[in-house]
């Protein structure tokens, strides 16, 4: 066996695993393997040496935990070819040289258990990738096709080998990283990897020179993992960010809702008794600033939905760069192609009740924010308390539980006006430096709605220049987090004006 060229078949997804070894025997490769995959290369006329007759153990101890594991095999993978002493050892110690590893692993990630947890496979994997330049490391079935091309042309080169190298390392640390997982009780452990995998190169990442790529978790329920797209333009970085701020908002809402998207923040949100005015009201709240933006909604795009989006087109001039809805009928994706050709349509299936992923992660740069979602948010409602002498109605409460799962979508520092009977924002400050700037936006922006509106904000007043000016555009009721050590003149300010207050006792910050 020293004389010849010799594969290592050890896998436990089978698919394409004969088709690819009919074309290394003909290469003239020597095949060692193991229990069900020597099996299904007997019963397929392909010739194989059980691994059992190479480690001269007995066959698949302790219940198949031991199978790979012994010296012969890694030491026939990870012995240097290069040197003359490795060489010289191989031989004297009967040793055969492996030349490709070709190995998939145990399915922890779909039947996460203690005995789904492969130690021989990712030893093989990890000694061939490490001996890249003498050992070619093969995890990828849909490899397979490619790498039978390149050693039938005989034009296999260290670039490819290294390719496949990284690939392998990046595979065991996704891999281990979802056993740490499952093995640890800790929220934040002291060490971190993260698993994600690429789902596809987008358009470009925030602008047209940045280069983007999309990745999702394994095992995820986030909406994004279904995402089809039907017509129109690719994502662009800024899309996925637009497309996720849509998703943030209107998951939180049983009822009918429709949000437009901005730079990752709304421009427009509204409930309706159906999608068509739920989309209506939130194109109406600010059609300027839905000009080019992208529209989310919670519930199926029909036909008199998508007619919305076409009266946009034609009375305001106004264009929708993407539109990613739950489901879409065919009458209203046909409407939708007519309307603008580069319109991006998505679907992305029913919006999971709760999320399976546990943590919310921001990268910044070199270092991550590793946090929980900020979910659950109708709970918080219980600790809400009335601070003015004016208390509110049963209508303005509504209007403020609304407004409060709306502001907490927007950019922060944000401040908005929700409408005193419709549930749809009027106005939105958002991404202000400055609290009272970002309520000025929000009131200049909703103009005569402000007359008995709601005024909410996502975090406290410091001072009572924001009341003072709500007072001038006649605002009816104010939402705010308190916890200031400014809250009574706040209060005072807010009392003067007839104004009701409600303390929310939580920041709804978004960064």
């Amino acid at each position: 066996m020293n004389s010849k060229k010799i594969a290592l078949i050890s896998v436990y997804n089978k698919e394409g695993i004969v088709k690819f070894a009919k074309v290394l025997r003909s290469l003239n490769y020597e095949i060692i393997s193991t229990g069900g995959t020597y099996k299904i290369l007997i019963e397929n006329g392909i010739k194989a040496t059980p691994i059992e007759q190479i480690t001269k153990n007995p066959r698949e101890l302790f219940d198949g935990r031991i199978k790979t594991i012994s010296f012969q095999i890694a030491g026939g993978i990870l012995y240097d070819r290069k040197k003359s002493d490795h060489v010289k050892q191989a031989q004297r110690l009967g040793i055969p040289g492996i030349d490709i590893v070709i190995c998939n692993l145990y399915p922890f990630e779909k039947k996460p258990n203690v005995e789904n947890i492969d130690v021989g496979g990712p030893t093989m994997v990890r000694a061939a990738a490490k001996n890249y330049e003498s050992v070619l490391v093969v995890i990828d079935p849909n490899d397979y096709e490619m790498i039978a091309d390149v050693l039938a042309r005989n034009s296999l080169g260290v670039k490819l080998r290294k390719h496949l190298a990284a690939k392998a390392f990046y595979h065991l640390s996704v891999y281990d990283s979802q056993i740490g997982k499952y093995f640890s009780d800790e929220l934040f452990p002291p060490e971190l990897t993260v698993p994600f995998r690429r789902v596809e190169i987008l358009r470009y990442g925030e602008n047209p020179h940045q280069k983007g790529a999309f990745y999702l978790s394994p095992n995820t329920n986030s909406p994004f993992a279904k995402l089809k797209h039907l017509w129109g333009r690719d994502l662009s970085g800024t899309n996925m960010g637009d497309v996720f701020a849509g998703l943030e908002t209107v998951r939180m809402f049983k009822e009918p809702v429709a949000c437009v998207i901005k730079h990752h923040s709304p421009c427009g949100v509204a409930i309706g008794k159906d999608s068509k005015q739920a989309l209506e009201r939130a194109i109406a709240a600010d059609p300027v600033s839905a000009f080019g933006g992208v529209i989310v909604l919670n519930k199926m795009m029909d036909l008199k939905t998508a007619k919305i989006i076409a009266t946009f087109k034609h009375e305001k001039m106004g264009n929708i760069d993407i539109v990613a809805v739950p489901k879409i009928t065919k009458e209203a994706l046909a409407l939708l192609e007519k309307i603008r050709k580069s319109m991006g349509i998505y679907t992305f299936d029913n919006i999971p009740k709760k999320r399976n992923d546990v943590l919310d992660l921001r990268w910044y740069g070199g270092g991550a924010l590793m946090q929980n979602f900020d979910d659950e948010v109708e709970k918080g409602f219980k600790g809400w308390k009335v601070v003015t002498e004016k208390k509110p109605t049963k209508k303005q409460i509504e209007q403020m539980k609304f407004g409060f799962k709306a502001v907490k979508a927007v950019r922060s520092n944000a401040v908005l006006v929700v409408d005193k009977n419709i549930p749809m924002t009027r106005g939105i400050g958002a991404g202000q430096t400055s609290r009272v700037g970002a309520t000025k936006i929000a009131l200049e922006q909703a103009g005569k709605y402000c007359q008995d509106g709601i005024l909410v904000s996502d975090s406290f007043f410091p001072f009572d220049d924001c009341v003072k000016l709500a007072a001038k555009y006649k605002i009816g009721a104010i939402l705010e987090q308190g916890g200031s050590i400014n809250d009574q003149s706040s209060i005072d300010a807010a009392n003067k004006a007839k104004i009701v207050m409600v303390f929310s006792g939580r920041r709804a910050f978004r960064h």
